[in-house]
């Protein structure tokens, strides 16, 4: 069966199985399943997912609101028909499984070559750098970003078109028996296995266990290139697919179809020698990290088996350039906010990066600096009226188009517009005073090098940053939702400027994300977050009666503790002239902190009861030892204590009030207390003490070497020349001190850093602004990258080394140091 072109909601149920009501001949273009991500709603079918914590039918009214006449569904129970009445439905018995099947159907349509890449690492990289070499050849449609995921898959399937001619597709999964409908979908008449890493290991039973599940990806491909280095998987391919498949590998250790001979590294260069049929062929690669030059070697094989001369092998990896794995948020010149995404040009890449855009502060405005986009299958006047459109509905302020193509087409685009032939003429006519208080998108095709925009637009600073993980932290947010029954809310801490992650940034992540309550420490705290535009429900958890009047105008919930704050609260209302304000109340169950005790109850009731001025909004306690399993009993016991109190205080209203005492260790450990609520502090920060391979690391504090001396060992180092040498050593400065958070407790030789993969201890006394360290041992070069903590050196480490806990580690970071966030 061939499928078909154009999709109209008739064929959309045929193919799906389901039932069609309403206009069975609406034309759909565009899928999605994300009310917040929509691209031309008028011709988008969106597709309502079911989960454990999310049901997409509740999202319709706000998208009919939004132009989307479309709907995959599989609740009519939910729809009222009188309110939509130019809208088409397909009622289907599983929404995702619909989601696959049009997919499937979209892939039969095409014969061109489709490569399917699988692994545990390595995936997105081996797939746009083959993306960057393959270019030049192929019309190529590409999984967006990390589109690997039973959603991510067929939404970039769906993206085949006619005008391609090779398609590059990454297939990832979690568990068992998810790779089979993948395979389905994919299809690939190529396969590429990358490498059997850690990743999702919890899931499995083994590593071949994994292994299996992964490889059946591969149950279409004519070939299945891979490294047979690794063993698991060179014997596991060769038992699955010898017979039915030709298996293409390449080699450091044994014969193989690539075998690699040398590999020399020169300064910041990497020079592989290897033979390829009874041929000596070469490149070299501007990357050293033995993970790249993997991921090299494989897209070497691809394009040697799709028989690309060598001269012109050469000359594209000579042009390899890094993946933007990553949309980096910086802070920019004039109190601006840069987003860089200049290695991606798309259409639907473009979406994902106004809608990280419009996470940001929204009191500021939206300028796009944006290239011409190439291959896109639409003519000019297509491509462009499509993102004029986009950009509206994104309420993009500004536009400063570069490129001959969007020029062009400089009358379709209605919000302020400027338009530049190159960048070269952009950088000429910059004025860096034209920016100010804004959130500035940076999107371009890498042969416009927009790097350089960046780098005129960024504010320069510190050399030393804390890189935060956006998707890690989303990642992490999933793992404790998971965990939780539907109806539980969930409270975020985000005092402390977010345990050191950063205020509004993380803020507006968690408000994107939809959580029911934030809660930070101070009004001061809480007042930045509403300037930033924050609109969910603040608990301000310490809070002083100096700054009453200030939550009452920002609208903060206070933590009352006692009579006396609850009396200077009820001032404050009466003062501010407000009635039936929310409240939290704090019981004391064994924590001995703030908090009222058993005998203040009554009181507290007499108080409350039938007060004008406030109303409880959620009675709460905290437990003091829910991360260790010794204090389990005690534990036990706080839970105990917690219901039998506010079980005396709910009796004595008629209106709902919230329960809420779970921790982020108690979420894990204790999922029976979990009430109406919990709260989750450090665990979305990816630490946790019961299972921390579940989580993400979030935050890396990252510095570089500034310089680089011999000293013999007849001196020292540092003041009060604590750094008595042994041998002569090579002394690295780096530019991080205490003043940055990095502990003076740390100096002559108690703590270490990373360089390169290797530690190098500290030596003499940690200074204000800079630290020595000892490279003697360590291959490095002035400007290499140094690693204070991070994915490869847990902060848990550093926290060790101090004798002290992950959170002092991460709330003392100063906030001088600047804070880099990315999605990746």
């Amino acid at each position: 069966m061939t499928a078909p072109q154009v999709y109209t909601i008739e064929t959309v149920a045929s193919v799906t199985g389901g039932i069609c009501y309403g206009n069975e001949n609406l034309v759909v273009k565009n899928l999605s399943i994300d009310s917040r991500s929509l691209q031309l709603p008028e011709e988008t079918l969106f597709f309502a997912l079911v989960g454990e914590r999310h049901d997409g039918h509740s999202y319709i009214v706000d998208l009919y609101q939004k132009g989307v006449r479309a709907f995959v569904v599989s609740n009519l129970e939910m729809i009222d028909f009188t309110i939509f009445p130019d809208v088409a439905f397909v009622l289907v018995a599983d929404t995702l499984c619909a989601l696959q099947d049009l997919a499937q159907n979209r892939r039969k349509s095409f014969e061109y070559p489709v490569f399917g890449i699988t692994g545990s690492n390595g995936k997105t990289i081996v797939k746009e750098w083959l993306y960057q070499l393959l270019n030049e050849s192929y019309s190529i449609v590409r999984s967006p970003k990390s589109y690997n995921s039973q959603v991510g898959v067929p939404l970039s399937v769906w993206n085949m078109d006619e005008e391609a001619s090779l398609a590059i597709f990454e297939a990832g999964i979690s568990r068992v028996d998810e790779m089979e409908s993948l395979s389905k979908i994919i299809q690939p008449t190529v396969g590429i296995f990358t490498h059997l890493g850690d990743a999702h290991r919890e899931n499995f039973k083994d590593d071949l266990q994994k292994l299996e599940e992964k490889i059946k990806l591969f149950l279409f491909c004519n070939s299945i290139m891979y490294c047979a280095d690794e063993e698991l998987v060179d014997k596991a391919l060769k038992l699955r697919f010898a017979e039915s498949k030709e298996l293409i590998c390449w080699s450091r250790n044994q014969e193989a179809n690539l075998r690699i001979v040398s590999e020399e590294i020169k300064g910041n260069c990497t020079i592989i020698s290897a033979e390829y049929k009874e041929e000596t062929k070469e490149i070299c690669l501007f990357f050293t990290d033995k993970a790249s030059i993997d991921n090299a070697i494989t897209c070497w094989l691809c394009l040697l088996n799709l028989n690309v001369d060598d001269d012109s092998i050469k000359e594209r990896f000579l042009k390899l350039e890094p993946v933007a794995m990553r949309l980096e948020i910086k802070e920019g010149i004039g109190d601006c906010t840069l987003i860089n995404d200049y290695y991606n040009s798309d259409l639907g890449s473009l979406a994902i990066a106004l809608d990280l855009m419009n996470q940001q502060q929204n009191d500021k405005r939206k300028t796009l600096i944006l290239s011409d986009i190439f291959q896109s299958g639409y003519t000019n006047y297509q491509l462009y009226k499509a993102i004029s459109k986009l950009l509206e509905q994104k309420k993009i302020t500004r536009l400063i188009g570069i490129g001959e193509d969007i020029s062009s087409q400089a009358k379709l685009f209605k919000c302020n517009a400027s338009f530049y032939r190159s960048t070269e003429v952009f950088l000429a006519d910059l004025n860096r005073n034209q920016f100010d208080n804004e959130i500035i998108l940076i999107k371009g095709a890498r042969n416009f090098h927009f790097e350089r925009i960046s780098n005129a637009l960024q504010y320069k600073a510190h050399q030393t940053v804390l890189e935060v993980n956006l998707s890690a932290m989303v990642h992490n947010l999933n793992y404790f939702r998971s965990l939780l029954q539907p109806a539980t809310k969930l409270i975020v801490m985000v005092k402390a400027f977010s345990y050191g992650s950063g205020s509004t940034e993380i803020a507006n992540l968690l408000q994107y994300h939809r959580v029911d309550y934030l809660a930070v420490a101070i009004a001061d705290e809480g007042v930045e977050l509403r300037d930033a535009g924050i609109t969910i429900p603040i608990i301000v958890m310490n809070p002083e009666s100096h700054s009453f009047d200030t939550m009452i105008e920002y609208h903060l919930e206070p933590e009352i503790y006692n009579q006396t704050i609850c009396l200077e609260f009820e001032k404050a209302l009466k003062r501010n002239g407000v009635r039936n304000y929310p409240i939290h109340i704090k019981l004391d169950t064994g924590m001995n902190r703030l908090g009222f005790v058993h005998q203040g109850l009554d009181s507290l009731l007499a108080m409350i009861v039938n007060n004008e001025h406030f109303f409880i909004s959620s009675v709460f306690s905290h437990l003091a030892g829910a991360d260790e399993q010794i204090h389990n009993d005690f534990t036990k016991q706080q839970i105990t204590t917690f219901t039998k109190w506010s079980d005396q205080i709910l009796a004595q209203f008629s209106y709902h009030i919230d329960r809420h005492i779970l921790n982020s260790a108690g979420i894990e450990r204790f999922p029976q207390a979990q009430f109406d609520m919990v709260r989750l502090g450090i665990g979305l920060y990816g630490i946790s003490s019961v299972h921390q391979e579940k989580l993400m690391n979030v935050s890396s504090l990252k510095t570089t070497i500034s310089q680089i001396k011999e000293v013999s060992k007849e001196n020292t180092v540092g003041y009060g020349r604590k750094g008595q040498l042994q041998t002569d050593t090579r002394i690295g400065v780096i530019p991080i001190g205490y003043a940055d958070g990095f502990n003076r407790k740390l100096s002559n030789g108690l703590g270490t850093v990373l360089v390169n993969g290797q530690t190098a201890p500290v030596i003499g006394n940690i200074c204000m602004d800079m630290s020595m360290i000892d490279l003697t041992n360590i291959d490095a070069v002035e400007g290499d990258s140094v690693l204070i903590f991070g994915d490869d050196y847990p902060v848990s480490k550093l926290a060790a080394q101090l004798d002290t806990i992950p959170y002092e580690i991460l709330t003392t970071i100063s906030r001088r140091v600047k804070r880099v966030y990315f999605q990746g």
